[in-house]
């Protein structure tokens, strides 16, 4: 079982997600390279939410393939070109974390691979099987 670490020395997380979490021994990870808001058939979506619910979908099925789900992420790093893509991408992000949940990164980059690409997502999963 995973436990999650907040101490009271450090000042709350700004969203949902835990400060730390500790992993069991023996413990199996899973990690993804970064995934990208486009379809199998080739479609980016023009908004943050649509590319952010591509790249979790995506995320979805690398954790299916490892036997695992969203409640064995560990850790989640999330890539934007704006800072007004934060509120929407963490939507998206919080209707596929559970609990409890795991760390977060956010951050704002210059962009990526191709100019219409508005986001990125990579985790990290651990799970006792």
């Amino acid at each position: 079982m995973k436990r999650s670490f907040n101490p009271p020395s450090v000042r709350r997380p700004f969203g949902h997600y835990n400060h730390g979490l500790l992993v069991p021994p023996g413990a199996s990870l899973l990690v993804t390279s970064g995934q990208l808001g486009i379809g199998t058939d080739d479609n980016i979506p023009e908004d943050v939410t649509g590319q952010a619910e591509l790249c979790f979908e995506a995320i979805k099925a690398i954790l299916e393939e490892g036997d695992m789900s969203f409640a064995d992420v560990i850790r989640i790093s999330g890539f934007v070109t704006k800072r007004e893509d934060f509120a929407p991408y963490m939507a998206v992000r919080d209707r596929y974390t559970l609990d409890p949940k795991p760390v977060s990164t956010l951050l704002i980059v210059g962009g990526f691979t191709r100019a219409e690409f508005l986001v990125e997502v990579e985790v990290t999963a651990a799970k006792v099987f």
